[in-house]
């Protein structure tokens, strides 16, 4: 029987998972089959025309109605949305899979990694950090456990965008610590922390973050309100921008920062690492390549990954017929509904959510203290 999914959001990410879903029978013909069965939100006219669009069955107002009745709840609605739909799903036998960061609070994110934990594993709980499904980030992944880059030295993550440049840019739920619980840093920085982790994060490359140093700003303090024909606003009260740097477990340097200040980018997430043997960097905005230098080479190699035998290519199109941002979610949604078919474990689950939200809040409170802070 297929899969009974119900999703709570019908935003940027309700459609992204969506489309998502809808490619799998087309190029993931292995995955299980599943039925886009109700479609989850408060404004009942908006959610019909969702749901028609988004290929749902039917709708709901109230996630209640649903957690216990599908067998498996997506949970893409706001940050401050995230805990409560989620730990009901999983009280409930549900698997769930929940939008990045994985809750505005490390108290959140410790209850729904809990919750997960007495849930068992096979009631998978994923946390969406997509970024870890582009095939170049796996090749790398690769690269890395085979020791080519020798010893890890050194890691640079950022992430850049500017949509919120103009001061005139309306607020949002974006903007309000008690809705997000952070700016650039829970919503960009989530994804480079996650990124680091699963990359070097093994004990026999940098291991674990270790304490970090962190710097937050403000830059614009109120922002309007869109559609009150007013001159009406709002305060900001998170952070526009964060930098930071990063202790590893082996002595590897870390540095890394976001921001939605950062004028001609749009949606800039870079990574490097250099070892002792070669170096590695990669950028999203050139998804379907990887710069990498070995030891002995003058300079960096950029590598095409879209060869067959790079990882999900087998899936899409020929060599060189490149990929886009939109088929990360394909294969992450494969990863996950695989998992909840076979009962089995997913990464990244709750309890990687779980990690990365103890060094966001690490790097709050150490630009609270003003000092480095350890992490337990």
């Amino acid at each position: 029987m297929p899969l009974e999914v119900g999703v709570l959001g019908y935003g940027f990410m309700g459609k992204a998972h969506a489309n998502a879903m809808a490619r799998l029978p087309m190029f993931f013909p292995d995955a299980p089959a599943i039925d886009r069965s109700v479609l989850i939100g408060r404004h009942e006219s908006a959610l019909a025309d969702a749901a028609d669009r988004l290929g749902f069955d039917a709708t709901a107002t109230d996630w209640r109605d649903v957690v216990d009745d599908v067998d498996v709840f997506y949970n893409l609605g706001p940050n401050h949305v995230h805990r409560e739909p989620s730990v009901a799903a999983l009280e409930a036998g549900t698997p769930v899979f929940c939008e990045k960061p994985l809750a505005p609070t490390l108290e959140d994110a410790e209850a729904m990694a809990r919750a997960a934990r007495e849930a068992g594993n096979d009631v998978p709980a994923g946390c969406a950090f997509n970024y870890r499904f582009v095939p170049a980030i796996q090749y790398a992944k690769r690269l890395l456990e085979a020791g080519d880059l020798g010893e890890i030295h050194h890691v640079r993550g950022r992430y850049l965008q500017d949509w919120l440049v103009d001061p005139e840019a309306p607020w949002s739920w974006r903007n309000d610590a008690e809705l997000a619980g952070s700016g650039a840093l829970g919503d960009l920085g989530a994804h480079t922390v996650d990124l680091l982790r699963f990359l070097v994060g093994s004990e026999g490359l940098a291991g674990d973050i270790e304490r970090v140093s962190g710097h937050l700003q403000t830059f614009v303090d109120e922002r309007p309100v869109e559609g009150t024909g007013t001159d009406e606003t709002r305060p900001v009260t998170v952070d526009d921008a964060y930098s930071a740097q990063l202790e590893f477990e082996n002595g590897t340097l870390g540095t890394i920062e976001a921001s939605r200040f950062a004028t001609g980018h749009k949606n800039d997430h870079t990574i490097e690492i250099h070892g002792s043997e070669g170096s590695l960097r990669f950028s999203l905005e050139r998804l379907n390549e990887l710069e990498v230098l070995r030891d002995g080479d003058r300079g960096y190699e950029t590598i095409l990954v879209t060869d067959e035998d790079d990882p999900y290519i087998d899936h899409w199109w020929p060599p060189g017929h490149v990929i886009g941002w939109e088929h990360l979610f394909v294969h992450e949604n494969y990863e996950f509904l695989c998992a909840v078919a076979d009962g089995s474990e997913y990464e990244p689950n709750f309890a990687d959510g779980l990690a990365a939200q103890r060094v966001l809040d690490a790097i709050e409170a150490s630009d609270d203290r003003g000092e480095w802070v350890s992490l337990e």
